[in-house]
């Protein structure tokens, strides 16, 4: 019984590679390298103790995909795979829906072929646009905003429409809020390609002297101080949810639908909230300057957690504090990334 994690060198793959190993549980990686770099494997191997199988597969490669699922004998996939910057995907579209949406087409086919129907898919609550209440609930209208987010709908239609064909497929759709952090070690966390689109990495490569000053984009949303709300997570709780949505697909008894639940901590943070918080963190100054909103961006947006928490007997557990620790940890032991290898 072998695990296919898709984008297994990525920042949250590579922390589910770990969780899952540590549950017992043999895993193959496969990654194409387009955000990730192959370091991150060797870090995997060295805080688990465990050599780990890996294949260099571009996700629109369904012969290769198929190949890999039948040389581990795989029997379940936990699908990282895929761009997921907002920005990115409103000025380059086009790459978002080919490897978003095509490439998990390929890997469905896939594993059609090799009769493999067991799949946690990596969704995000950009899924549900514009918030029309919060706390979002997964019952809460869908109307993304953005590419990133159309297409991250899409595939959860794609995966609906699937389990509704065969009561065999066993379906998980994980709507992630915004996962933080680095595991405890400061082994592997956060190290993306070229400028960070996401907040905390930013404010660390600040905070580390990578960069001058973070842009924090628009001031003059309907918030507490303006900039905008989201739910952070840490990452090593959202990598526990896929091991309990894991286990929980074995006993999911509604035949002929995708299980759908949120990942998130039930509580939004400014902006500005966590770049005070990093800087009581690492005492260090985080210099910012206000920028012209991003588009594709809403106010605020966190998570109603209770699903979780009944459907895969999970929540999170790890506050801010220890999401600033963590991600600062690596930051300092790693203060120019994978790069430095």
């Amino acid at each position: 019984m072998t695990v296919l994690i898709t984008g297994g060198a990525g920042y949250i793959g590579s922390h589910c590679a770990v969780s899952f190993i540590e549950a017992g549980l043999d895993i193959v990686l496969i990654d194409n390298f387009s955000n990730s770099r192959p370091v991150s494997i060797d870090r995997i191997e060295t805080i688990t103790g465990r050599q780990v199988a890996f294949r260099e597969v571009d996700l629109r490669d369904e012969a290769a995909l198929e190949a890999v699922l039948r040389e581990f004998e795989c029997t379940s996939v936990v699908h990282f795979g895929g761009l997921k910057a907002v920005g990115e995907s409103v000025s380059n579209p086009l790459a978002y829906y080919d490897n978003n949406v095509v490439g998990t087409h390929r890997l469905l086919s896939a594993m059609a072929a090799c009769n493999v129907r067991k799949l946690i898919f990596s969704s995000s609550a950009t899924v549900y646009g514009d918030p029309q209440f919060l706390p979002l609930t997964e019952d809460h209208p869908t109307g993304p905003v953005n590419p990133y987010g159309r297409t991250k709908l899409m595939v959860e239609d794609m995966l609906r429409d699937l389990a509704g064909s065969n009561p065999d497929w066993r379906i998980a759709i994980l709507r992630y809020f915004n996962p933080v952090g680095a595991h405890h070690s400061g082994l592997i966390g956060e190290d993306p390609l070229g400028i960070p689109n996401n907040l905390m990495p930013f404010i660390s490569q600040v905070a580390s002297g990578r960069r001058d000053k973070l842009s924090v984009f628009g001031n003059d949303y309907d918030t507490d101080d303006g900039t905008g709300v989201r739910d952070y997570i840490h990452v090593l709780d959202l990598v526990e949810g896929h091991l309990r949505a894991h286990d929980a697909l074995d006993r999911h008894s509604q035949a002929g639908a995708a299980l759908t639940v949120n990942l998130g901590t039930g509580e939004g943070y400014s902006v500005l909230q966590m770049v005070r918080a990093f800087e009581r963190c690492s005492n260090r100054e985080i210099p910012f300057e206000v920028v012209e909103r991003r588009p594709g961006d809403v106010a605020a947006c966190y998570a109603e957690t209770s699903h979780a928490k009944a459907a895969l007997g999970w929540t999170a557990e790890r506050g801010l504090e220890e999401m600033c620790k963590d991600t600062w940890n690596f930051v300092c032991k790693n203060p120019l990334g994978y790069a430095a290898e």
